[in-house]
């Protein structure tokens, strides 16, 4: 049996411990940053908040107390929005031993920095002097369907092979496959990058431009997304994978698409403001990832024309109407 802290009861996190405790020999702990979540659990056995109609059971511990969940773990799953995630492990850091392992499932860029989630995991760790194994959680997977039981397939990404190998075994289920993968820089850019896309692709629903302008957004939104991974030092391979293309596909075309939902709204007139209070609480990811993807690429010198109008639209300079105007007027070039 393995100890497993799942940190973050948001949608994805408690889709994860209602997996895990499938598994039937995980004791799996929920920490919840909100008390108001975690009393709802307790008192109702299901998450009002975020994954509504699905029952967790008594067997998974909920706790806002952090060291009660980082305290007896084998396992750490970081589950939270990218934004918290340095802050989450600077909590962490004093409560956590050398025998710990952390997965991380957190889609994002962090801004400023523009550090990957393993690299501002890391750097928090070593000003605690630790260093701990990791590996990094990716792939096609809305967490109501994960939650339901749908048939899942995601990718577990760690430098080394044998973290890999045990975390497809203690996550698997009959519903949701992992796919090692030793790829942890495309893995991570391929998460993040692609809710940047999402909400270009919403955009177009939004203005009702059809089928033909999405696939043209996914077709060279996974371009712009290699190029910048495989500079970063990414495999290009893993980007045609589930972390990269499934994970992008799904978030651009799936109506529980968080991203997709943004862009949709966007593309309908709404202000940006307005769309993100309407969502109570629920983030999406590539509103701030989309700043930090441009900084990540200016470093790298690499061409994102796609992430760049979204930014634009973003930042209000434009409509979306017009972004999408921007990109057909480029000149013509080899594919």
């Amino acid at each position: 049996m393995s100890r497993i802290a799942i940190i973050g009861a948001g949608s994805w996190g408690t889709a994860l411990a209602l997996v895990l405790s499938r598994h039937g020999d995980h004791s799996i702990t929920l920490w919840s940053h909100t008390q108001q979540v975690a009393d709802t659990i307790a008192q109702t056995q299901e998450n009002c908040t975020y994954l509504l109609g699905l029952r967790i059971p008594k067997s998974i511990r909920i706790t806002t107390r952090l060291e009660e969940a980082v305290g007896e773990a084998e396992i750490l799953t970081l589950v939270v929005p990218s934004e918290h995630v340095r802050s989450i492990c600077s909590a962490m850091a004093p409560l956590l031993n050398s025998n710990q392992l952390i997965v991380n499932a957190a889609k994002g860029i962090e801004d400023g920095s523009f550090l990957r989630m393993s690299q501002v995991i890391a750097e928090v760790l070593a000003a605690h002097r630790l260093q701990l194994p990791f590996g990094a959680l990716s792939g096609p997977s809305f967490a109501q369907e994960v939650a339901a039981g749908s048939p899942t397939a995601i990718t577990i990404a760690s430098e080394h092979a044998a973290i890999a190998a045990r975390m497809q075994d203690e996550f698997a289920s009959p519903t949701l496959r992992l796919y090692t993968n030793n790829d942890v820089v495309g893995v991570e850019l391929g998460g993040a990058l692609k809710n940047v896309i999402a909400i270009a692709a919403g955009a177009t629903h939004g203005l009702g431009l059809g089928h033909n302008s999405v696939a043209a957004l996914i077709t060279r939104g996974i371009a712009e997304i290699t190029r910048l991974a495989v500079a970063c030092g990414g495999q290009r391979e893993t980007l045609a994978g589930l972390a990269g293309l499934g994970d992008l596909v799904l978030t651009c075309t799936g109506a529980l698409s968080r991203n997709r939902y943004v862009g949709q709204e966007l593309g309908k007139g709404r202000k940006l403001q307005e769309i993100l209070q309407g969502m109570h609480g629920k983030v999406a990811e590539g509103v701030r990832t989309t700043h930090a993807a441009l900084g990540l690429a200016l470093k790298f010198g690499v061409e994102m024309p796609i992430t760049e109008q979204v930014a634009a639209i973003l930042n209000e300079q434009i409509s979306a109407r017009e972004a999408m105007q921007n990109l057909m007027s480029r000149p013509g070039r080899d594919e």
